[in-house]
């Protein structure tokens, strides 16, 4: 069966005359397998975020488009992704989260991993009685690792393990942010959102991207941080997304709001950014506290929201943690008719891809773009290995 191969000449003109994606790259599983290597595999994804493992010990099962993964915290403290298999018959290794006390044994042979992935135990091996064997070396044979970085708490993950090194690919972003170099905290179980969505995750990404929708989608939100109060935010190849000039602290019962982070300064006193990262991460960021949401891709046409908010102290006010999940999770679900919507419109086939607003939709352009690119790059590497 011949792939199916998308004309991408329109997408990579300029913002006044392209046209978006063709449909396939939405609801063909042949186009999404060709994503899966060109955009999600070959760059910094993310996976999760680490405080989902919390304690030295904390071991949890993932997948990430089909591949098995074990998110781990080491028992010196550092995050660590390995593939969730057994080097032996490729065996998954832990089914459910769970603490290791001690090793992670393999159920299946009781072959035995350390938390850093060093094999260290393989009962048998050499027949009855006898753990070891010459052939089988242990050095050789310990998990296999991921490459993967830690900031903003987000576990990022490059599956193919020869993007450029984070703080180079991440460089710009970082240099953006750095006021919000600091540590922070995730807020806990009152912190967290999940949003099963059928829709294909760059939907997602799209519609993050600009303000353009805010007066009919969100009007709550617009009715203080208007559509004339926003700009567009723009690095072609790495992010863009948008930024408001009016921020508005939410507050108890007495007034008080969460605690700033550190030497912010006055420049965000009213202005938040919201960027979306390239592939797969959407990243909030104001004052006194921020957020994080993982697309994780379940299909072409399924996509799971994983949200986490975050603060600048690790112990702040629990009511008011709670009304500000409850705000932005009214915003993220008021976005789910809209892009399940879009979702469903992919399947007319008459549609070009549609066309951009250059004042308004720059931001989802510039994801295109990059989404091309990176296409193109990869079916000319293909090209040139065959």
């Amino acid at each position: 069966m011949t792939a199916t191969v998308t004309d991408l000449s329109h997408v990579r003109l300029s913002v006044d005359k392209a046209h978006g994606l063709p449909n396939a790259h939405y609801i063909d599983p042949e186009v999404y397998a060709e994503e899966r290597q060109a955009l999600l595999f070959s760059q910094w994804a993310g996976l999760a975020v680490a405080a989902d493992v919390p304690e030295p010990g904390d071991a949890v099962p993932m997948e990430f488009l089909g591949m098995p993964l074990l998110l781990i915290r080491d028992k010196e403290g550092d995050v660590r992704v390995f593939q969730n298999i057994c080097r032996h018959r490729g065996m998954i290794l832990v089914e459910e989260p769970r603490k290791i006390e001690g090793a992670i044994r393999c159920p299946y042979h009781s072959w035995c991993y350390s938390t850093k992935g060093k094999l260290v135990s393989t009962p048998h091996v050499g027949g009855p009685g006898h753990n070891t064997h010459e052939t089988i070396k242990r050095d050789d044979l310990g998990l296999i690792e991921v490459r993967s970085h830690v900031w903003r708490d987000v576990v990022w993950i490059n599956v193919s393990g020869d993007a450029p090194a984070f703080e180079d690919a991440m460089r710009d972003i970082i240099t953006r942010w750095s006021e919000f170099d600091l540590p922070v905290y995730h807020g806990g179980h009152d912190s967290k959102i999940t949003l099963e969505v059928q829709t294909n995750w760059k939907l997602a990404v799209e519609n993050y991207c600009e303000s353009y929708h805010l007066p009919w989608v969100h009007p709550g939100l617009n009715s203080y941080s208007k559509l004339e109060d926003h700009y567009n935010i723009e690095k072609p190849g790495e992010y863009s997304g948008q930024g408001t000039m009016v921020y508005r602290q939410l507050t108890n019962e007495n007034g008080e709001t969460f605690p700033d982070f550190a030497d912010v300064g006055s420049k965000w006193n009213e202005q938040a950014e919201y960027i979306a990262v390239y592939p797969n991460v959407l990243l909030g960021v104001h004052r006194d506290h921020a957020f994080a949401i993982i697309l994780e891709p379940r299909g072409h046409d399924r996509t799971v929201e994983h949200i986490h908010l975050y603060y600048s102290v690790p112990d702040s006010d629990e009511g008011l943690r709670m009304r500000n999940t409850q705000l932005w999770k009214t915003v993220f679900e008021e976005d789910i008719f809209v892009v399940e919507g879009m979702q469903k419109g992919r399947h007319a086939t008459s549609f070009d891809g549609g066309r951009f607003s250059p004042v308004m939709d720059s931001p989802t352009h510039c994801f295109h773009d990059w989404v091309a690119a990176k296409i193109e790059t990869h079916r000319g590497l293909a090209k040139a290995a065959e």
